[in-house]
């Protein structure tokens, strides 16, 4: 008899699978976060452990050095084909966190670098490790989201998604974001990491009274007060808390209308 977890992989396995039928050209996009190395171990169990499509990390280039090591060490651990991307340009010109707005930095060196990365290795669709639980404006979102010929994304013409029925297929020059674990909360992700025994990088675990609870730039995360060390711990502590996930991450991003902004520029 299949459990909760069970159920929400049969989901996600069904749509990744469902994604790779129908877009031959599609990578899955790596934060090297939670949410999107747990979607990378549901890629591996669709495809019995060998992925059929490229896993594509956007890199700003101000990540934690432990997310460079885990994603170095599994990339060559899981076989995996990785594609890294940086908008070289803007970095050259020295763009970054400490020297201009969240807005303009996230557009240049994670919405517009991730562009360059669809254009370049001609992508129809992307697999992206999202929860509607998230943030509120992703709980606009589709599992099959259609971005324009600019990779626009028009929040106001979301197609209906009634009974599993997806509008999965493209038009014209249509580019694709599918989002197989939509449907998952922050405690399921962290009840199936711990289920499947899922390697995960240690910022997430707490040390001297702080903890990771989102993970990003460096320079644009703040670490929560936490003192859960394991994963039991941290279970426990999302069942009492009252602290939003991405309280950690720059505020003005995270409010609502910078976030809708963004994401209809073509953020993840």
């Amino acid at each position: 008899m299949m459990d909760h977890l069970d159920e929400l992989e049969s989901k996600s396995i069904y749509i990744i699978r469902e994604a790779y039928k129908q877009f031959k050209d599609i990578a899955m996009l790596w934060s090297i976060g939670k949410d999107s190395t747990t979607l990378l171990w549901l890629c591996r169990k669709a495809f019995y452990g060998k992925l059929p499509f490229p896993v594509l990390h956007i890199d700003t280039s101000y990540k934690f050095p432990e997310m460079y090591e885990f994603r170095d060490k599994y990339a060559k651990e899981w076989g995996l084909k990785l594609l890294v991307a940086q908008n070289k340009e803007k970095l050259a010109e020295g763009m970054g966190p400490k020297t201009h707005d969240c807005f303009e930095c996230c557009t240049e060196l994670k919405t517009n670098a991730l562009k360059q990365a669809i254009d370049a290795h001609k992508l129809k669709a992307l697999l992206l490790g999202i929860r509607r639980d998230e943030h509120g404006i992703r709980a606009k979102e589709r599992y099959f989201s259609p971005r324009n010929q600019d990779f626009q994304w028009n929040y106001k013409d979301q197609p209906p998604e009634l009974w599993d029925q997806f509008k999965n297929k493209q038009a014209g020059d249509q580019h694709v974001r599918v989002h197989p674990i939509l449907h998952w909360r922050e405690i399921d992700i962290w009840r199936y990491i711990k289920r499947e025994n899922i390697p995960i990088t240690g910022l997430y675990f707490a040390k001297n009274g702080k903890r990771y609870r989102s993970i990003g730039c460096v320079p644009c995360c703040k670490p929560v007060d936490s003192n859960a060390s394991n994963i039991d711990e941290m279970i426990e502590e999302l069942l009492t808390t009252k602290t939003s996930e991405r309280s950690g991450r720059s505020q003005d991003k995270e409010k609502a209308y910078m976030m809708q902004k963004l994401r209809a520029l073509g953020y993840m």
